[in-house]
């Protein structure tokens, strides 16, 4: 069983090189996922100059873990919207989702990208009696909607009382996608930097300076398409949304069916199939929680393999993956403040989201007028007293409850933490006996760490930075490693 996602397995990609000097540029984009390259691919015909960064791998950060869906039946989002917004505003939002759709379809069908794009059928469906209603009143809002609409039951072994299906929805292999829309980027002239963390960004009149190891980027507008900001103000994003983890399995299947579907349930259940021309698969999400909670994350995954088992199948690959649920269920899409735009909070329907974001933040930037404008205006009022609350409880939790107890009683003898001149480490023995050591503390907001023992990394449990096991700093927010003997 490999731990990683199986979007990463024999995939071949081009490499851009390491940001090496300082540069000028009109519009610097930060984050080559689905949202960076995508923004990217929009803006490569317009007579600006263009440079995208990444702080790893374009397409492997966050991107990389989606299950790859690209659907508008995203478990009672209507349901959840209907209760903070307008009618018109769940109206807009099923057609921002469908518009995304049609726009990855016409951009593959145009350059004939090879990325097992599918058109497929997306099933809602009640794992238990209780949640039928749930179901159903979901159907009435896509009714309303105008949404074609079947009561069909699942054509797969789940607990299922009562499902529904769509049948215009589609899945891909995110990391193919994304590798070939930065390829057409960067043979139209667009800069890609890789393995290039930015660490600050500072504004001197009407430009930007950005600060990426000892090199700046000079640039007139900066668009912010990493998974989670990287600083505190001006958009104080630990206000504005909470984090969850899913977990994640792929196992090969003798039949390839076209249909994927998520259950209503708090103990999410979501799944799709995959063929890779070689084998066929089916890709099985469960267990996804606050990240407030749950802090053992091998109990969580020995809970999916044995979901797992209970199909009569075998996993083959286990993963996680980090999603942002905002305090009203809508993404953040547009202009922070002068000239700095941010695209976040894709409520776990990243590859969705993330794409209609790419062509939003265009039109932006361009000076174009785009309709879903004012639907995913970052700067909208719309977040009650309680949810600001939740999101605040979400961080001070595991902030607190780690910094009391970090030596877990779930932890192996191989984990373990204590003090060295004056400041709290944290040691990995790995099967060699060799001892990975790494400060116990995050640097974005200092937050204590938990060790994940089925993927081998040090996670931060309250805004899910993560470090690999020498504290080298894999996932965001944080900028700096946590690597013994370097400052923090």
């Amino acid at each position: 069983m490999k731990n990683y996602s199986i979007w990463l397995e024999g995939i071949a990609k081009d490499k851009y090189p390491t940001l090496d000097k300082d540069i000028e540029t009109d519009i610097l984009i930060i984050g080559g996922g689905i949202t960076g390259i995508s923004t990217a691919y929009h803006l490569r015909k317009s007579k600006l100059k263009i440079c995208v960064v990444d702080r790893g791998k374009v397409g492997l950060g966050i991107s990389s873990k989606t299950t790859g869906k690209l659907t508008y039946l995203q478990d009672l989002i209507y349901t959840k919207l209907s209760k903070q917004h307008s009618c018109n505003s769940l109206k807009e939002y099923l057609n921002s989702q469908k518009d995304a759709i049609k726009l990855v379809e016409s951009i593959i069908k145009k350059h004939g990208i090879d990325c097992d794009y599918t058109k497929q059928k997306s099933y809602l469906f009640a794992s238990s009696v209780e949640e039928i209603n749930k179901v159903k009143h979901e159907q009435e809002l896509l009714q309303y909607l105008k949404v074609k609409v079947q009561e069909e039951k699942i054509p797969l072994n789940l607990d299922s009382n009562y499902s529904i299906s769509v049948s215009d929805t589609a899945y891909f292999h995110p990391i193919k996608y994304i590798n070939s829309l930065a390829k057409i980027c960067s043979q139209d002239g667009i800069e890609i930097y890789e393995n290039s963390k930015i660490t600050n960004i500072e504004k001197d009149k009407d430009i930007y300076v950005c600060t990426s190891g000892k090199n700046t980027i000079t640039c007139k507008k900066v668009i912010l398409a990493c998974h989670y900001p990287f600083f505190v103000f001006p958009f104080v994003f630990p206000l504005k949304g909470h984090l969850e983890r899913s977990y994640i399995s792929a196992s090969k299947v003798l039949e390839n069916k076209t249909i994927s579907g998520i259950n209503v349930s708090k103990n999410t259940k979501s799944f799709r199939y995959h063929n890779d021309k070689l084998n066929n698969y089916l890709i099985y999400l469960s267990g996804s929680h606050s990240l407030a909670f749950k802090y053992n994350a091998k109990e969580n995954f020995s809970k999916l393999v044995d979901e797992v088992y209970g199909l009569k199948i075998k996993p083959e690959f286990i993963w996680s993956n980090i999603d942002i649920i905002t305090n009203d269920y809508l993404p953040y899409i547009g202009l922070i403040e002068d000239n700095l735009y941010i695209g976040t909070g894709y409520n776990t329907w990243g590859m969705t989201n993330g794409s209609i974001a790419g062509k939003i933040l265009s039109d932006l930037v361009l000076g174009k007028e785009n309709k879903y404008v004012k639907l995913f205006d970052p700067k909208r009022g719309s977040s009650s007293v309680s949810s600001i609350i939740e999101d605040v409880f979400s961080s001070a939790k595991p902030f607190l409850s780690n910094k009391i107890i970090k030596n877990k009683t779930f932890y192996s003898d191989k984990v373990i933490f204590a003090k060295k001149d004056g400041k709290n480490i944290a040691i990995y023995i790995d099967n060699d006996g060799k001892k990975h050591i790494v400060y116990n503390k995050c640097p974005h907001l200092k937050c204590s760490l938990i060790f994940n023992e089925v993927e081998k990394t040090w996670d931060c449990p309250c805004h899910a930075s993560r470090f690999d096991l020498d504290g080298n700093v894999i996932e965001g927010p944080s900028c700096y490693n946590i690597s013994y003997n370097k400052e923090i």
